[in-house]
């Protein structure tokens, strides 16, 4: 179950969303063949990765904000593209370029620190976008909680699209972060969890602020917990593919 996309089309053209998500696919670009090097990649992981246990030694401090831009592979960015992409427009709406920008590297960092103080001995590197994502969706899930967002539920051979409310969706990956960041810890799942979970947090509260500014409840009201924009609407259209019968 993911989403592939919401009902709301920002106003503007998110030019920082598209800056991010382009940043992100260069740099993964740029060592892509790497990955066919165990140890190479391992080593530009170690220099551009955040590994809790060399800043622990005081040393690499810089990879707090370049592990944001490294990936552990092509589905790993490609599922951090997607949810930025469908979060991440809104939420430069609202806030500005600027303001946006400086959001998305302030909730990557505290995302980041999260990950380090719950193992800071780990000598695993952290590398991803998904904690600065996830400080974007607490913020989208302060400001829009009922805005639309579509739902691909896949079951073996059986798949389906539902529009869901943003709290549902973004409410029950919420709580996945957290009961997986208690059962399973980051270098044994090689998923960073609390990284996600922190980052979530930090983005709800940084987008307080603007929540109160625009309104606090009164804002949900008159908008209804959606952007303040007419919704898209999608429809199925029949295809032109034409049917085949068997005998």
């Amino acid at each position: 179950m993911f989403p592939i996309r919401d009902h709301n089309p920002s106003q503007r053209t998110a030019y920082i969303t598209y800056f991010l998500m382009a940043a992100n696919i260069l740099v993964f670009l740029s060592y892509a063949m790497a990955f066919d090097d165990q140890n190479r990649l391992g080593q530009i992981y170690y220099d551009w990765g955040m590994t809790p246990s060399a800043i622990s030694d005081g040393s690499h401090y810089y990879t707090l904000f370049t592990h944001m831009f490294m990936h552990g592979g092509f589905m790993h960015l490609a599922g951090n593209m997607l949810f930025l992409w469908i979060f991440g427009d809104n939420m430069e709406d609202e806030m500005g370029h600027f303001g946006f920008l400086l959001f998305y590297i302030m909730a990557g960092l505290a995302a980041g620190l999260a990950q380090y103080y719950t193992e800071p001995y780990s000598n695993v590197p952290l590398v991803g976008a998904s904690g600065a994502i996830a400080g974007v969706m607490g913020g989208y899930l302060l400001l829009f909680p009922r805005a639309k967002v579509d739902i691909l539920f896949i079951f073996i051979i059986f798949f389906k699209i539902w529009p869901i409310p943003a709290w549902v969706m973004l409410g029950l990956w919420f709580g996945l972060q957290l009961l997986n960041g208690v059962a399973v810890s980051g270098s044994e799942g090689g998923v960073a969890y609390w990284a996600h979970a922190g980052g979530f947090i930090i983005g709800l509260l940084f987008a307080l602020p603007l929540w109160f500014r625009l309104g606090g409840k009164d804002f949900w009201r008159v908008n209804h917990g959606a952007p303040p924009h007419p919704e898209a609407e999608y429809k199925l259209v029949r295809t032109s593919i034409p049917r085949v019968s068997r005998k």
